[in-house]
């Protein structure tokens, strides 16, 4: 049987990714800081250990006996003193390094799609500072990168439940987000497969007005759309760069510049972006 690690299990897609790994068969080892949050999971997991990636002691054996190294590990909302270059970085060439050292066949690592387009914002440099690292560590790698995910969506509902919905420029810019589901077959598939960099998104291709509807039509609300200027955007980071640290404008830096951009990737899946709206509603 062979046997495979997932680091981020207790994030939105890690979840779905051990359930995939399970399905097919898989040996489960999960990473977790607090094993109450896999507590749900625990029929799909054969071994739990707690601990941090960024401590290199934790990380040592880590990867023992391991086939398939999976991390979808990095900083989405800061909520301690740790930087990207500490978590998406570092966190993940400990990983990495562990996995040479263990004889692991394979690294598995999510980074974001359009990462080049976007390389001077903090969090992504961190990504693709690794993503070098895994290239050129000679170890079989996947590399994929999703344009983002369902539970990102969560913030349009959120502006539906509220009233009002704000979009940047036109609101025409396009994306076609995934489901974690859906995402998770594509990375349990890329454990078997030959592709190096898997660029993916969801069976939906939308406008932000599009998704803004979606959002305001679960509620059954008549949509209100406030739009933006560009110029406006920019402002708001140049001030957030200057008076705020990366652990605040970060995550805000990288949401803006995604709504400002086109973000469609190749489509994958079943499960539609309306029908998560519906089941979410009152979970936002």
């Amino acid at each position: 049987m062979k046997k495979a690690l997932v680091a981020g299990a207790t994030g939105y897609l890690g979840r779905y990714v051990v359930k995939e790994f399970k399905k097919q068969g898989y040996w489960v080892r999960a990473i977790t800081r607090n094993a109450e949050q896999l507590k749900n999971l625990s029929e799909y997991i054969d071994e739990i250990v707690i601990g941090e990636v960024t401590d290199v002691g934790f990380v040592r054996e880590i990867c023992k006996d391991i086939d398939i190294v999976f991390s979808s590990i990095g900083i989405t909302k800061q909520k301690d003193n740790l930087t990207y270059l500490d978590v998406d970085y570092q966190g993940n060439k400990n990983l990495l390094e562990d996995a040479q050292k263990e004889g692991a066949s394979k690294f598995i690592y999510v980074s974001v799609f359009n990462a080049e387009k976007m390389k001077k914002l903090k969090g992504i440099q961190a990504k693709l500072k690794f993503t070098g690292a895994l290239k050129s560590s000679g170890l079989e790698y996947a590399i994929v990168n999703p344009n983002g995910f369902y539970s990102d969506m969560l913030d349009y509902l959120n502006m539906a439940k509220q009233g009002r919905g704000f979009v940047f420029g036109t609101g025409e810019n396009r994306m076609n987000p995934i489901h974690g589901k859906d995402l998770a077959e594509i990375c349990v598939k890329a454990a078997d497969g030959n592709e190096k960099e898997i660029n993916i998104g969801g069976p939906d291709v939308l406008t932000h007005n599009e998704i803004l509807a979606y959002a305001f039509e679960s509620y059954g609300k008549t949509k209100k759309i406030s739009r933006i200027p560009i110029w406006i955007r920019n402002a708001i980071l140049t001030t957030l760069r200057k008076l705020t640290s990366v652990k605040t404008y970060g995550p805000l830096e990288f949401f803006m510049t995604v709504l400002a951009m086109e973000m469609v990737a190749p489509t994958y899946g079943k499960l539609h972006l309306k029908d998560f709206f519906l089941e979410n509603k009152d979970n936002v």
